[in-house]
């Protein structure tokens, strides 16, 4: 079974937080799950909404964030792309290495490479996939399917 959200932010940072929320609240109460979108979702989601809004598009208000949200039976896969030029993201140095940990930035993509089973680019670096394997389950409630 699969289920889907799809919908476009306008590039303003005061919208994370309830658009992951939107997220999130479709998604099945079950306890195993629930534990992983509370922290691990829920925290890659709000930085690659960040990340998208604050580097890819600039902070340019007149640009837009798409996501796209795929519940497959086992796993929850979002997709946030901007409109920027986008990035190499084999470039961006480790930011828990010792010369590196006073540095700002990396610390969003390190936190995502940690806390989901995939992160995986488009070639031009403007769209971040993130996957999330989960325990079967019945996965997004009906409304986010109406």
């Amino acid at each position: 079974m699969q289920r889907q959200l799809v919908f476009e932010l306008p590039n303003d940072l005061k919208c994370i937080e309830e658009a992951v929320e939107f997220v999130v609240s479709r998604c099945s109460t079950c306890e195993e799950v629930a534990r992983k979108l509370r922290v691990n979702f829920r925290v890659c989601l709000s930085e690659a909404l960040a990340n998208a809004m604050i580097y890819g598009n600039g902070r340019d208000p007149s640009k837009r964030v798409r996501v796209e949200v795929v519940l497959y039976t086992g796993s929850l896969t979002a997709r946030v792309t901007d409109e920027g030029d986008g990035f190499d993201p084999t470039r961006v140095q480790d930011p828990c290495t010792p010369c590196n940990r006073m540095k700002v930035g990396g610390r969003g993509l390190h936190l995502m490479r940690n806390l989901m089973d995939e992160v995986r680019y488009n070639d031009r670096g403007n769209s971040v996939t993130l996957v999330l394997n989960l325990p079967q389950s019945d996965g997004l409630s009906r409304e986010a399917s109406a």
